[in-house]
């Protein structure tokens, strides 16, 4: 299955892209890709990366066919 992965911030900037296609096995977790990514892009403070799922905040999701999957960087506020 295919799925489009947004990079943004610090996170993009690691990547050295905006966004990407990835096939990915059915039934892969959001988990399973988070933890796949960070280490493929070597993320700095991976426990600060939020998922969204199709503009959903959402760490626990199986991904389906074509869903878009945005890597969020820590933010900062106050």
């Amino acid at each position: 299955m295919k799925v489009n992965v947004k990079y943004f911030g610090v996170i993009a900037e690691s990547a050295g892209k905006n966004e990407e296609v990835l096939e990915l096995k059915q039934g892969t977790s959001v988990k399973d890709l988070k933890n796949q990514q960070i280490k493929k892009y070597q993320i700095q403070d991976a426990e600060s990366v939020q998922i969204a799922v199709n503009q959903d905040l959402n760490n626990e999701a199986e991904l389906k066919e074509d869903d878009e999957v945005a890597f969020l960087p820590p933010f900062a506020g106050g």
